[in-house]
């Protein structure tokens, strides 16, 4: 037969303990009827970037990340967009890849995609992506002077005269729009670009370029005004007199 023993009674509570609170049986739990639909737009979204990673996307399908991207700021921290998988979206969306990057911006790990960008295959895109961005917000001197540096010396180091002529072209253009809108401090790296207009002086534009330095250097207007001077001897800034991002780089 069972030990009959009586029930223990409860230890008395003690001042640091918490009380346990019953709910009342007319009070409801509250649920979050709209996060199923967060979890569905992060996937919505994180599909279309690993398509963009291996093919273009459609422009109704690059808007409709945009979409989400505007409507929560905070998505672009979530879709899994690693820094070794930049260069890949920037070849195949561009535009794409400078909205997540512009995004990014205040992102701790933004030096890491600036890293990748910098170093990555020289390429009409990639200009693309870092004209755009030097118009829309400050870059790092840093970042900026070592994606020059890459253009140069990947124009140098192509083999087909067609291929490399072209790039050394799209180059100088950018250059060009990066001295005209004070980006840059041309200072930094004047003996740098001039040896490389001098080296490829058969390329009209390299031409155009290497007067423009000249007549800096001169003190002369050209483009830029005098070198080591104006607002953008530094790293530049965000200013109205930025806008020259859709120069034609082609």
């Amino acid at each position: 037969m069972p030990w009959i023993r009586p029930r223990p009674g409860l230890l008395p509570l003690a001042p640091f303990e918490l009380k346990w609170l019953q709910p009342q049986p007319e009070v409801g739990l509250l649920w979050n009827s709209t996060l199923a639909d967060d979890i569905n737009q992060l996937k919505v979204v994180q599909d279309l970037i690993n398509r963009a990673l291996s093919a273009p996307l459609l422009p109704a399908q690059q808007q409709a990340v945009l979409t989400q991207l505007e409507a929560d700021p905070k998505l672009v921290h979530y879709i899994g967009l690693s820094p070794e998988q930049l260069p890949a979206l920037v070849e195949h969306t561009p535009m794409l890849a400078y909205e997540l990057l512009l995004r990014l911006l205040r992102s701790k790990h933004i030096h890491a995609y600036f890293q990748v960008l910098a170093q990555m295959e020289l390429s009409l895109h990639s200009m693309e992506v870092v004209n755009r961005l030097t118009a829309a917000a400050e870059l790092p001197t840093e970042f900026v002077h070592l994606y020059i540096t890459n253009c140069i010396n990947s124009c140098e180091g192509i083999q087909d005269k067609y291929l490399q002529n072209r790039l050394v072209r799209l180059v100088c253009v950018f250059l060009q729009s990066l001295i005209r809108n004070r980006i840059i401090n041309i200072a930094a790296l004047l003996h740098e670009v001039q040896a490389f207009c001098i080296n490829f002086s058969r390329v009209r534009e390299a031409a155009t370029l290497f007067r423009v330095l000249k007549q800096m250097e001169l003190g002369g207007n050209g483009n830029g005004g005098s070198i080591g001077t104006g607002p953008g001897s530094s790293t530049g800034s965000a200013s109205p007199g930025r806008g020259d991002s859709n120069s034609s780089m082609g």
